[in-house]
């Protein structure tokens, strides 16, 4: 029978993470959100309206001073920044699912199953589902799409 959830206020939750390890560091230049880090992996939470508190920035394995975010290309997940795209190690993949296990005890978030069998990708990113998200004038062309126009301009010429 599942337990009930014990939600957090935002002081709750960033005294929790001081108390288990866990880099506290304020945002510059905002007032009620936080930078967390542990094992090279870090997130953002900030205060709510209420007093509870939120995942700001979701977790990601720090590459140099950026936050990745992790990307599912279906052979491979890659670490991705605005610079840079890096192949993730199961090292990587261990230590993003121990602290997001651990950022969701602290903030009285839910551990969902399918989560907690192991580390669930931000964005996937398969070669044939590229642009679908986009409205079909912009996507690119597919070949079978392009040969079908050439087919039926022949089609219609002779």
């Amino acid at each position: 029978m599942p337990g009930k959830l014990e939600l957090k206020t935002f002081e709750d939750a960033v005294n929790y993470l001081r108390e288990h390890a866990f880099d506290v560091l304020e945002a510059p230049g905002t007032s009620g959100r936080v930078f967390v880090k542990k094992y090279n992996v870090s997130a953002a939470i900030q205060k709510t309206e209420d007093g509870g508190v939120k995942i700001f920035a979701y977790p990601g394995y720090l590459v140099g001073t950026e936050i990745s975010k992790l990307v599912n290309k279906g052979y491979q997940q890659f670490l991705k920044t605005s610079k840079t795209e890096i192949p993730a190690t199961a090292d990587h993949l261990k230590a993003l699912h121990a602290f997001s296990e651990e950022l969701k005890e602290a903030l009285g978030l839910p551990s969902l199953y399918n989560e907690s069998l192991g580390t669930v990708s931000e964005a996937y990113q398969y070669d044939r589902i590229v642009d679908r998200d986009k409205p079909a004038p912009e996507r690119k062309k597919r070949p079978w799409e392009v040969a079908g126009k050439a087919l039926a301009a022949k089609k219609s010429q002779g």
